[in-house]
């Protein structure tokens, strides 16, 4: 199943490679080539995310001009079942590479960063340092909080942020990543916390984005701006 996905992913690739000597023959002017663009943008990055960034453009397109052309392949089928195989096996290997060499990162982060005065670790591993503190109550788990944030790597990548959107969200204590979970039922409610959250705690291996790489720690800048009534809630509903 791999093996058809990098086929059809190269495929794509390879329909907007085809036909182009040089990035400068082409045009972007028309819905339909700013959409080829994207589709090869868009197929690109997948593959290079996946560990697949060394494939030969040239090839593609030669690959995709005899199929059109229909043209004899060049090479036998069962050449090519191996060749997607190897060049599968390589991603993994490069992608388990880098998880790894992440994790260790993460882990020397943390470290270091324990060590820092203001940073209170937890027994579940968790980080947090208390920005502004407040009076306000604290959420329990079967709460909804209204909450700003921002997003980071440990290199100072910003992911995602609420901020930066200037719209703070909604959202149930009890379903967010562990590390949310724990850390905004340390919060009162007008209190800014920074989380420093170890991959376990986050997304671990299984990134839900390409801006994230698998088991990265994540930061958080978290406001904890209120806890949302359940009565009022139902009320302004009805």
């Amino acid at each position: 199943m791999k093996q058809h996905r990098l086929a059809a992913a190269v495929a794509l690739v390879s329909l907007v490679l085809a036909g182009c000597d040089s990035q400068t023959s082409v045009e972007l002017k028309t819905p339909a080539q700013k959409a080829s663009y994207g589709i090869g943008l868009n197929m690109g990055k997948s593959l290079a995310q996946e560990g697949m960034d060394d494939l030969d453009s040239k090839a593609v397109a030669q690959g995709i001009e005899d199929a059109v052309g229909k043209k004899e392949q060049k090479l036998k089928d069962e050449e090519l079942v191996e060749a997607f195989a190897a060049l599968q096996k390589r991603a993994e290997e490069r992608m388990a590479k880098m998880s790894e060499e992440s994790a260790a990162a993460g882990k020397k982060f943390l470290e270091e960063n324990a060590k820092k005065a203001g940073v209170t670790t937890t027994a579940s591993g968790l980080q947090y340092e208390v920005v502004q503190k407040a009076d306000g109550p604290q959420p329990k788990p079967s709460d909804v909080v209204t909450v700003h944030y921002t997003g980071k790597l440990t290199n100072g990548t910003v992911f995602d942020s609420s901020v930066e959107r200037g719209s703070p969200i909604d959202l149930p204590v009890s379903g967010v990543i562990p590390g949310w979970v724990e850390g905004l039922q340390l919060m009162h409610v007008g209190e800014k916390y920074k989380l420093y959250i170890p991959a376990d705690l986050a997304y671990g291996a299984q990134s839900p984005s390409p801006a994230i790489p698998a088991n990265s720690v994540l930061v958080f800048d978290l406001e904890l701006l209120a806890i949302k009534d359940p009565a009022k809630e139902d009320a302004a509903a009805k």
